[in-house]
């Protein structure tokens, strides 16, 4: 998509008037990992750096704000939409951070990069509350416009991806329900009937993720439309849904560890005798696996990036109360405590080591499509999260009582990263994966090593050498006389 040379213009000042800022060390252009370098572009680069700027500089300040734009009571929370939000998208459609994560090789709305290089400018997205929705690049948004554009009718688009991608509007996902093991999707049980030119939807979701928002006017919905086929993967289907639809009821939020993520929030939903016409089903009828497959593969790689940058933002929040000269238990700063030390060390080499896995997962994605990244994708929807929270962790230790209270963001950041090891599958599942893929690979090892000790024999003979433990001793201790 090609932009007028004047709105170019504005935006390449834009960029300057904002890098005018304070100075950094290090640019984050600076600190691209050398292996990823090649695969990033001169104009992912300068992109990369306004993306570091505006989130360090207007939307971690703006955190607070919107926190405090929201209100207080669960209706009035769930009713706002806080003024700051609007000037950051503002801010960000002018400095041309807008829809960064379709990749170039795959779609053609999006911003026109690779996976690798949003990768890279979604771990700064990562390291505030706000970024990536002032940038239209938060999830469940990011999934569902993925699900439009790729499967959609021009209809489906004209009608539900514009408006997302223009961020007047928002979505939700709702595929998780209360009383089955969701973490296996052949379980769904949200009833869709064909009656006529509609289907109707019975059952209950929860966890759908932004339906609180009352900016959310689309939903993504998972559920059986074909109970009796005798493929499992065969029976579901994925219908979109207006989210102000007759039957549609949402109870409530639900908290995630005392967080409730107002207005976003997580909502719990039944459907009853929800009538939607077919014409919104996605893809055809029975297709609903591949449909939520290619969703959820780049979906987790997202979650991925943002974690990164979360713990960075941890090892920040770390390093600030280390230095803390008011802080000085037994007469020293705590960096002059080993323990303290080691934690950093070891917090620096585990983000670095997981933004590899989280870059390589991307590059191949780049290079093929996310099916083809499975393992890949599995690697590091595993483990990022738990990475996360170890940093996390250990910067709340550092702070004491202020760590887990509103005082820092890491409560809110660890409650979060906790989620991490849940969405998008949990983290047995893709281990479970893992290891099954792996684990072909099992009779090939046992004949490959036994051809291999076998050989070691043959050469011996060849060599006259009597095959003999390197340290047998065979000490032997004479029998004692009477």
């Amino acid at each position: 998509m090609s932009v007028p040379y004047s709105i170019r213009k504005q935006k390449e000042e834009a960029s300057q008037e904002l890098l005018v800022g304070a100075p950094v060390a290090q640019r984050a252009s600076q600190k691209i990992p050398l292996i990823a370098r090649s695969h990033v572009s001169e104009r992912a680069m300068k992109t990369l750096d306004i993306v570091e700027r505006f989130v360090e500089e207007e939307c971690i300040p703006a955190d607070i704000l919107v926190q405090q734009q929201v209100g207080q009571g669960v209706k009035e929370r769930f009713s706002a939409h806080p003024p700051i939000v609007d000037v950051l998208k503002k801010r960000a459609q002018e400095l041309g951070l807008w829809n960064m994560f379709l990749p170039k090789n795959h779609f053609k709305e999006g911003a026109g990069f690779s996976n690798l290089e949003y990768g890279l400018m979604a771990e700064y997205l990562g390291k505030s509350l706000i970024a990536s929705e002032a940038t239209n690049c938060a999830a469940p948004d990011t999934g569902n416009m993925e699900v439009f554009a790729k499967y959609g009718t021009q209809e489906q688009k004209d009608r539900w991806l514009k408006p997302l991608l223009a961020g007047e509007i928002r979505s939700a996902f709702l595929m998780t329900e209360p009383d089955v093991a969701s973490s296996d999707a052949t379980n769904i049980t949200l009833n869709m009937v064909k009656e006529g030119n509609d289907y109707i939807l019975n059952g209950s979701k929860w966890w759908s993720s932004g339906a609180g928002d009352p900016r959310c006017k689309i939903y993504i919905v998972m559920g059986k439309s074909d109970p009796n086929n005798a493929s499992v993967y065969k029976q579901q289907s994925v219908i979109f849904v207006p989210a102000e639809t007759p039957g549609i009821t949402i109870h409530r939020m639900l908290s995630v560890y005392g967080f409730d993520d107002a207005p976003h929030g997580h909502g719990h939903i039944t459907f009853n005798n929800v009538r939607v016409p077919a014409s919104n089903m996605c893809l055809g009828e029975g297709r609903g696996f591949e449909v939520i497959q290619g969703r959820l593969g780049p979906g987790r790689i997202h979650h991925a990036m943002r974690s990164i940058g979360a713990a960075e933002k941890a090892l920040e929040y770390f390093l600030a109360r280390i230095n803390d000269p008011k802080k000085t238990p037994f007469g020293k700063q705590l960096h002059e405590h080993g323990i303290m030390m080691e934690r950093v060390a070891r917090s620096r080499i585990e983000i670095d080591t997981a933004r590899l896995t989280v870059l390589n997962a991307a590059l191949v994605i780049d290079s093929k499509d996310a099916k083809a990244a499975l393992k890949e994708i599995a690697e590091a929807k595993v483990q990022i999260p738990a990475m996360a929270l170890e940093v996390i962790d250990r910067a709340i230790q550092a702070y004491g009582g202020a760590g887990v209270s509103q005082d820092t963001p890491l409560a809110n950041m660890w409650a979060h990263g906790r989620t991490m090891r849940i969405v998008d599958g949990p983290d047995e599942v893709h281990l479970m994966q893992l290891a099954k893929n792996e684990n072909k690979r099992g009779k090939a090892m046992y004949e490959k090593i036994e051809w291999q000790k076998r050989k070691t024999d043959e050469m011996a003979k060849t060599f006259g050498v009597t095959r003999r433990d390197v340290l047998q001793l065979d000490r032997e201790h004479s029998k004692s006389r009477l």
